[in-house]
């Protein structure tokens, strides 16, 4: 197998992995695939980029091995010491000319006829994402940017992936554009999505953690659900030829690769110099639970209004950037989804909590592997046609929390987050209290003494969760986060005590009632014994065996 072209990245490095003594080196894509056994994990200049990268090789590895048709066929590949190498090289073998960067017709990812009526091309900022929005992200480099083969490569897949919405360059031969104008169809498909990876101790491991199987859930026909280098070559036209709705995606491989947009880059004195970008295939998030495992959804009511729909109508969760990923842990364990007594759910899990939670309850991996959870967005401004912002979370545990069974355990970790929440408002009150009894507007300092505990817990949560075993006694493990939480949250309320203004000492009357530093305090230990409960709870005596 060989690639004629400049830049095949099929042999050429240019996909960052974190070696065992902590390095970084850029690997080939048949490279790193075929040695992901000793792989730690993949790098990149964004999580996003991370993310887009982790889940075209995945498209790889479904059309290599077709599969895997079911569990016994995935458990093979988890026991085997590497990826299926001689798959893979025969897979990439057969589609190889799709893989070169440059390729005069069929270039990696790219429309090689792409144009715009004047002929014009465009700075490499259209690219790449400035996070946060405005601060280039190659800002010491001078004059008009470059990019090498490498650092562009890894750029093309992040904007297929995660480009933002607005006007784009109108193709020629796009019965789209109006005006020379590509007008918005939103952002490109991993946009939209609050995606969540499963990350293992090397990249063989995450990357068959996140490989689900064809007959799980809704069955995957792998001959149909194919990648965008096993379709024909993209033109500049939608793939269905319609105007207003695009073609509809088959599948997790067929979403991995989603052409969202269409790109040529321009090639000058060995690097890559300027790109044009139009619109591609254009997709709306809706009714896609079947199809995208890498994300969490919601009910959409008002969606079902505005299509006037008689099925649930889902959309995909976003991520909230001011909120850690523990905090949202109700969204993504399937046995924490609440599920109605009649009518379907207001959440769903993503796919591939449900899938490690059904490795586990099929014995394919023991209940206490450890795993990774690693949560990633993009967050859009003004009308989604800029980037303001990338979040980016992890959270270690057991895979015995994914179980649809684990009901009594992930109930107690639930409950965990909320005693963290009440005791981040009492905290809060306690701070607004404060200043309130000395004249002042408490809003502020109330919100910002929350944030402050959430900061001071975020630490210790993720690392009781780690105790979170199988076989844990949930009272147990629930009274042992209360009693760590006290500690913080009362630590957190004594540095406020401790700069108290002296007016709070002699009070206010604050709503037709005197307030002072002591009512508030008095106040805050009464809400925070509420709060966390098995804090306070006095052990049972235990009898002297040596008592007469």
């Amino acid at each position: 197998m060989r690639c004629d072209g400049t830049f095949c990245v099929l042999h050429a490095p240019w996909i960052p992995g974190r070696a065992r003594d902590g390095g970084v080196t850029e690997h080939s894509l048949l490279d790193v695939l075929c040695q992901a056994h000793g792989v730690v994990g993949l790098s990149g200049d964004l999580p996003t980029q991370t993310f887009a990268v982790s889940r075209l090789l995945l498209a790889v590895l479904h059309g290599a091995i077709r599969g895997p048709k079911d569990i016994a066929e995935w458990e093979e590949l988890w026991r085997a010491p590497a990826l299926p190498t001689d798959a893979i090289e025969a897979y990439l073998a057969e589609h190889h000319e799709r893989f070169d960067l440059l390729h005069p017709e069929t270039p990696f990812l790219q429309t090689a006829e792409l144009r715009t009526t004047k002929d014009e091309t465009f700075a490499l900022d259209r690219l790449i994402a400035d996070v946060p929005n405005g601060v280039p992200f190659f800002a010491t480099r001078r004059g008009e940017l470059s990019l090498s083969y490498a650092e562009a490569a890894r750029w093309l897949v992040h904007a297929q992936a995660f480009d933002p919405s607005g006007i784009k360059s109108g193709a020629v031969g796009d019965e789209r554009v109006r005006n020379g104008k590509g007008y918005p169809i939103g952002v490109a498909w991993s946009g939209w999505l609050g995606g969540v990876l499963l990350e293992g101790k090397t990249l063989k491991e995450t990357l068959l953690l996140n490989l689900l199987a064809s007959d799980f859930g809704s069955t995957r026909d792998p001959e149909v659900d194919i990648p965008v280098w096993e379709r024909p070559p993209l033109t500049v036209r939608d793939e269905s030829g319609h105007v207003e709705q695009g073609r509809e995606p088959t599948g997790p491989a067929d979403l991995y690769t989603w052409p969202s947009r269409r790109i040529r880059l321009i090639a000058g004195g060995g690097r890559i110099t300027r790109v044009i970008i139009a619109n591609g295939n254009r997709l709306q998030p809706q009714h896609r639970v079947d199809l995208e495992p890498h994300t969490a959804w919601r009910r959409s009511p008002n969606q079902e209004r505005q299509l006037k729909s008689m099925v649930p109508v889902y959309m995909p969760r976003a991520h909230d950037p001011d909120r850690a990923i523990w905090r949202g842990l109700e969204s993504l364990l399937p046995a924490a989804v609440d599920r109605q007594t009649s009518g379907p759910a207001d959440r769903i899990a993503p796919g591939v909590l449900d899938w490690l939670g059904h490795l586990c309850m099929q014995r394919a991996l023991p209940r206490d592997f450890p795993v990774t959870i690693r949560a990633v967005g993009m967050i859009y401004g003004s009308q989604s046609s800029v980037v303001d912002d990338v979040v980016h979370d992890s959270l270690d545990l057991v895979v015995a929390l994914a179980r649809q069974d684990a009901t009594g355990l992930v109930e107690m970790v639930k409950s965990c987050v909320r005693a963290a929440d009440d005791a981040a408002f009492a905290l809060g009150n306690l701070a607004g209290d404060l200043v309130a009894a000395a004249g002042g507007d408490g809003a502020g300092p109330r919100s910002r003494a929350r944030e402050r505990l959430y900061a001071d817990l975020d630490g210790a949560f993720r690392e009781w969760l780690t105790s979170v075993g199988a076989d844990s006694d949930p009272v147990s493990s629930e009274i042992a986060w209360h009693r760590t939480a006290d500690e913080v949250t009362r630590s957190a309320a004594a540095d406020l005590m401790r700069t108290v203004s002296p007016a709070a000492w002699e009070g206010r009357i604050v709503r037709q009632q005197v307030l002072t530093a002591a009512h508030a305090d008095n106040k805050f230990r009464r809400s925070l014994k509420k709060a966390l409960p098995h804090a306070y709870a006095t052990a049972p005596a235990v009898a002297d065996p040596g008592a007469p």
